[in-house]
């Protein structure tokens, strides 16, 4: 078949194939990207032990949530083997197949694993990389297409914590938001991948091309880093452009588009505002009105009825390591103005007649529309049924389907099937009435009891004193010092101060390495403790985990060089390996540590050990025969630690 011919069906498909669609679900957020679904029939209520599961399997690291289409399903995930793309059949769970498409991305980071979702169109499946990767399969069978890197070729920016943009398709054609000079916006023809037109300066941010129509004229707009623009789909020509903010920004959550108006919102605080999209070549955008309430983050809303469903988040950005903090929220559409919320600690509720909970909440959660009813899913994985009411919050069910870990996909409804997921496992419930499942489906169903969940355990608010707002930002210097003066003087020095005293009470009946292991114990449990406790005390956050891996490193030099001038043997071989063995194990704890509650500037500090070596090796040899021993070796040992500690924070103050 030609290239010409594959296009015409491609494009006879997008334009023609809506109706057929409509009880599919081939994108991110449905097939009109509003997140509402047009099937009926949910039941208003769940029984006791939860809605049918039709299955669960493990599934491995990402944040791309299903597509639907006919009896399948797709989504995307890494394991250490690599990324794939993979398709189930819908109502089992089975790989039907699956395809590779590169190496895993971010294993032990903040974000593993893929962000975009694929997209269904026209028999193909398109998915979109961390590393800016375009690709398209055959829906049936898998098989690779075309692929091409449109952000590496065209040099885009604005995506620096990994490409997360689903495909938007239609018309024939792929839109992106790419972020490069002079390709800002760009659109592939669907059926082989060439640049079909690219245009804008704009650095790109995480939300998909969203398309609309504008005064009868098909256009595609770009939420970008700094502006919104808004571009012709057939010549790419730049109709307008508005300006958001300046310097670093970014947006995940989706517009809501009600012709002529156009709902934002935005994190850290941003709050959302209303446009409205004119004819006015001089003025083709207004201000409605501005609201600090309902900031979406990585969470979209949706519109009912006049009335925007969404979760209004209180903190700067939503958190990997613990559950985001807010309200689940209600506003009109036309005024902004709050109708109702829930989880908002100003405010307190009624509980629903059917609810477990003694006061409801719903949580940072992505919602759905479907039969007239929100269904959300919540950040600690529990699934929750409320019917559309713009009066008052009316729950209806809520059942807890992925504890354990936070959770950031969006659900899926086909068919009356409710596919989720999270880092580890993938799970189907049946939403509508089970006497329309067919018997084998009834005969595979189990409980939500089946499903292998955990208590989610909020380690945050157990170890962490005090949380830095903005954990992404490079400590200011103010902290950096705060922290180094604390940790040298308060922990370091409070430690050697202690095993001086042991040393003096018990005279020549300690040996001076008993009385070092005392300093480094005391010093390593402090440190331990100093950012939960010191942060406390200081009502700041303070950073003193960096003094456990400086003083593990310190013993281990120490025993190794100890074993290199005394006579070999089984104890001493067992110190130095012991030693060594405790230096890596607490490299690893706190790096794993530091990366689960998102403290993303850690690793710099385990680049310290090499400046700090050399001053190390001073203090556990060059003086251990001198008088006043143990001054020398506290000096050393703060001439190790001052180099191991601003040598990490070079590297930090480099890149600011």
């Amino acid at each position: 078949m030609t290239s010409g011919r594959i296009r015409c069906l491609l494009l006879f498909a997008c334009l023609f194939g809506a109706e057929r669609a409509r009880g599919e679900w081939p994108f991110i957020r449905g097939t009109n990207f509003d997140g509402h679904s047009q099937e009926t029939g949910l039941l208003d209520e769940w029984p006791k032990a939860g809605p049918p599961v039709l299955w669960t399997r493990e599934l491995g690291q990402g944040y791309s949530a299903f597509i639907a289409w006919e009896d399948r399903i797709a989504t995307q995930y890494q394991t250490l083997a690599g990324q794939f793309v993979v398709c189930l059949e819908a109502d089992t769970g089975k790989t039907l197949w699956q395809y590779r498409y590169d190496w895993p991305h971010e294993t032990a980071g903040v974000y593993p694993g893929p962000r975009a979702t694929p997209t269904y169109a026209a028999g193909r499946i398109y998915f979109a990389a961390p590393n800016g990767l375009i690709g398209c399969l055959a829906a049936d069978d898998g098989k690779l297409m075309w692929s091409r890197n449109p952000t590496v070729e065209l040099q885009g920016r604005g995506t620096d914590f990994g490409y997360s943009c689903s495909p938007t398709v239609i018309d024939g054609r792929v839109f992106l938001p790419i972020g490069a000079p002079g390709a800002s916006m760009i659109a592939l023809d669907a059926a082989d991948g060439t640049i079909v037109w690219q245009a804008g300066n704009d650095s790109a941010s995480y939300t998909p091309a969203y398309p609309i129509t504008l005064n009868e004229r098909p256009c595609v707009l770009g939420y970008l880093q700094n502006a919104l623009v808004c571009h012709d789909r057939s010549s790419g020509e730049l109709i307008w452009r508005h300006v958001l903010s300046s310097g670093y920004d970014e947006h995940s959550a989706w517009p809501i588009y009600a012709a002529p108006y156009l709902w934002l919102s935005s994190p850290f605080k941003a709050g959302s505002e209303l446009l409205q999209l004119t004819s006015d070549q001089d003025r083709p955008v207004r201000t409605i009105w501005k609201s600090t309430q309902m900031s979406n983050d990585i969470f979209s809303s949706v519109l009912v009825d006049g009335a925007i469903y969404g979760f209004d988040l209180h903190e700067a950005q939503a958190k990997t390591h613990r559950p985001s903090r807010g309200a689940f929220l209600c506003q009109d559409f036309m005024t902004g103005a709050k109708l109702w919320s829930v989880g908002d600690p100003q405010q307190r509720h009624v509980p629903a007649p059917n609810s477990n909970a003694s006061e409801p909440r719903i949580g940072h959660a992505t919602v759905l529309v479907a039969d007239k009813k929100l269904i959300t899913l919540s950040d600690t994985g529990e699934l929750v049924l409320a019917r559309v009411n713009r009066e008052r919050y009316e729950e209806l069910a809520r059942v807890s389907l992925l504890s354990g870990e936070i959770c950031w996909t969006q659900p899926t409804l086909h068919h009356g099937r409710l596919f989720v997921r999270n880092h580890n496992r993938a799970a189907c419930v049946f939403l509508g009435e089970p006497s329309t499942l067919s018997p084998p489906a009834l005969r595979r169903s189990i409980t939500v009891a089946d499903i292998p969940q955990r208590e989610y355990v909020d380690l945050a608010a157990m170890i962490l004193g005090i949380e830095p707002e903005y954990a992404f930002d490079i400590p200011s210097i103010d902290w950096l010092w705060n922290w180094f003066v604390i940790s040298l003087v308060g922990v370091l020095g409070g430690s050697s101060v202690l095993a001086l005293v042991v040393r003096s009470i018990f005279r020549t009946k300690i040996r001076h390495e008993a009385v070092r292991w005392v300093a480094w114990s005391s010093a390593f449990v402090t440190g331990a403790l100093g950012t939960t406790y010191i942060s406390h005390w200081q009502g700041d956050f303070v950073f003193t985990w960096p003094v456990c891996i400086f003083v593990t490193f310190q013993a281990a030099v120490a025993e190794v060089r100890s074993r290199n001038t005394m006579p070999a043997g089984a104890i001493s071989r067992l110190r130095s390996g012991s030693a060594a063995a405790l230096l890596l194990v607490s490299c690893t704890i706190y790096f794993l540590l530091c990366r689960r509650l998102s403290l993303v500037f850690e690793w710099v500090f385990l680049c310290g050990f090499v400046v700090a070596l050399p001053f190390s090796l001073a203090g556990s040899h060059w003086f251990r025969r001198q008088r006043g021993q143990a001054i020398w070796e506290f000096l050393m040992t703060a001439a190790a630690f001052t180099s191991f500690y601003w040598g990490g924070a070079a590297i930090l103050m480099l890149k600011s």
